[in-house]
């Protein structure tokens, strides 16, 4: 008896951690030009102690060159290949809402930076990102990556 309470505690938790899971940005993200609606890339989110950051791991535009270099980045970044680049920083789960932010996005084409907000929508299936430049913002829908 003690065995199978046991065994249904553990599978118990497993669900809530895969339902909080279910609402966080964590996980692989097809990234979406908000302008042509194709498909860019995969950015993989991660969760480093309540302290989120994304890297592209994967680039997917067609006839895109996986060597490409953020020459227009003013940061550190500058002159990094975005294939592997942390265009995610800082990003905290906001308490009381379903939104994460506070921390940065970089778009490594423009090489603009932009406050972040992520937001899990449709039951974790997408997220939506928007990107803050002063009084401006700029979003765009990513879709869970398989």
């Amino acid at each position: 008896m003690k065995n199978i309470l046991r065994t249904m505690t553990l599978a118990g938790m497993g669900f809530l951690a895969l339902a909080a899971q279910a609402n966080s940005p964590v996980g692989r993200w097809h990234t979406i030009d908000d302008k042509t609606g194709e498909t860019k890339s995969v950015v993989t989110i991660e969760d480093a102690g309540g302290v989120l950051r994304g890297k592209v791991s994967q680039i997917l535009r067609k006839g895109a060159d996986p060597a490409a270099k953020c020459d227009k980045c003013a940061d550190d970044r500058k002159g990094q290949t975005i294939l592997g680049m942390e265009i995610i920083r800082g990003v905290k789960k906001s308490a009381g809402n379903e939104y994460w932010e506070g921390g940065e996005i970089l778009d490594p084409e423009e090489g603009k930076l932009y406050r972040v907000r992520l937001t899990p929508v449709e039951g974790g299936a997408k997220l939506q990102v928007r990107g803050f430049l002063g009084p401006f913002w700029r979003n765009q829908l990513w879709v869970k990556a398989p």
